[in-house]
């Protein structure tokens, strides 16, 4: 096994290992740091002897530095008896794990690290880095902020939550719904990053995104009548539908107007709009018009045939009651499509005008291919260019500098 190996190991597992560690020494910061160290040693070892069951192993060797740790704190004696009872969750390393058997502590360690003692942005970089196993890079360019913000942010996350003495538990009901908002925008996030990953030489990051899906799910069922719940979920759905068509074999990008979509996940887009509408019930919130949008996307037989009049309205009532500068730019992008580019183009200038995404490839894709359709080919290429060199990740990044050189 290589470090490929190891880092698809860790996705997969490090929440369901943190979660497994925190209840039981009642240190969320203690379990990660643990479950980091084991995958440290995986990375040395692996290579020269693979075990048999990664995610055992990683779960046994992460229990044994907790317990070294706790060792080294003398006022903590009673935590290492605790731990050291090998309770069923953590499994010595030769034997199965049931992928499912913890479900309710990830979401009880989601839910603590969007505890109201923090910060909005403090709930989201935590959540993130200890339960989706995100790196302070990618949390950062998801945001676009300095990795340091985001360093600081996890670290007096930690702090806080550990001075507050939240205990490692399911909140009742009332505060879950006070928490809500945080979760939501976590897995969100969450599911971003494996939709269209950040950095790397894979566009999608399947193992991140049907994370995202499976915590959705378990949320729904934990709160049945929250509308934006079930947005999310709808909305996650029917985006990972597309997946199967958005990859070559070898892994190069399909551009939406070049997907065959017989390949479509039909079975995840019944499973949207289902989810879609039991959003519906109560008016649509920011997740479930984001859903409606991805519907009318699932509902075209062709990129032509898309009901481009209707994204825009949806994107319009979107801005509405959730404005950012991403929401503007994807109306952008309907518009272009809708009443042509020459109507789009003032909507991206603005945007920069204002310096509403710095530092962001975004702005300079879209923008470069309006001036591409309106004929305008030097400034297309300048901005095809640009949006390269601010582009992490290695597979849009060609598709970008494609796209540039095809410009003459």
């Amino acid at each position: 096994m290589g470090t490929a190996d190891v880092e698809a190991v860790w996705r997969i597992e490090s929440a369901r290992i943190v979660a497994a560690l925190t209840r039981f020494t009642g240190d969320a910061g203690l379990a990660e740091d643990a479950t980091q160290e084991a995958v440290a040693e995986a990375l040395v070892s692996w290579p020269r002897a693979a075990p048999a069951n990664p995610a055992g192993w990683l779960m046994a060797t992460a229990r044994r530095r907790a317990i070294d740790a706790i060792r080294r704190r003398v006022a903590l004696h009673d935590r290492y008896v605790l731990l050291a009872a090998d309770p069923p969750a953590c499994a010595p390393a030769d034997q199965d794990i049931d992928p499912d058997a913890i479900d309710d502590d990830i979401l009880a360690l989601m839910f603590i690290s969007c505890h109201p003692v923090l910060s909005r942005e403090a709930r989201v970089a935590l959540t993130l880095r200890v339960v989706a196993g995100l790196s302070s890079e990618e949390i950062a360019r998801a945001f676009l902020v300095p990795v340091p913000t985001v360093q600081a942010r996890i670290t007096r996350g930690k702090k806080t939550i550990a001075a507050a003495g939240v205990p490692f538990e399911l909140p009742p009901a009332a505060e879950r719904r006070d928490r809500l908002g945080g979760v939501l925008s976590v897995l969100y996030v969450i599911f971003t990053e494996g939709a269209t990953a950040t950095t790397g030489d894979h566009l999608l990051r399947t193992d991140v995104a049907y994370e995202a899906i499976r915590l959705a799910r378990a949320l729904a069922a934990l709160q049945p009548d929250e509308p934006e719940v079930h947005g999310l979920l709808a909305l996650c759905e029917l985006t990972a539908a597309r997946f199967p068509a958005r990859t070559a074999p070898d892994g190069t990008p399909i551009l939406l107007e070049d997907q065959d979509r017989r390949l479509w996940d039909h079975a995840a887009i019944r499973r949207g709009l289902t989810a879609l509408t039991r959003a519906s019930s109560h008016g649509l919130g920011p997740y479930g018009l984001q859903a409606a949008i991805a519907a009318v996307h699932a509902a075209a037989p062709s990129v032509e045939a898309t009901d481009w009049d209707r994204i825009v309205l949806l994107y319009e009532a979107l801005g509405r009651l959730a404005p950012s500068p991403v929401v503007e730019l994807n109306r952008a992008v309907a518009v272009a499509m809708a009443a042509g580019p020459e109507h789009a183009l003032p909507i991206v200038d603005d945007l920069i005008a204002a310096n509403r995404l710095p530092g962001s490839h975004l702005l300079p894709t879209v923008r470069g291919e309006l001036l591409t359709r309106l004929g305008r080919h030097p400034e297309a290429r300048a901005e095809l260019e640009l949006a390269a060199r601010l582009c992490s990740n290695h597979r849009e990044r060609s598709v970008l500098l494609r796209k540039a050189a095809a410009l003459g």
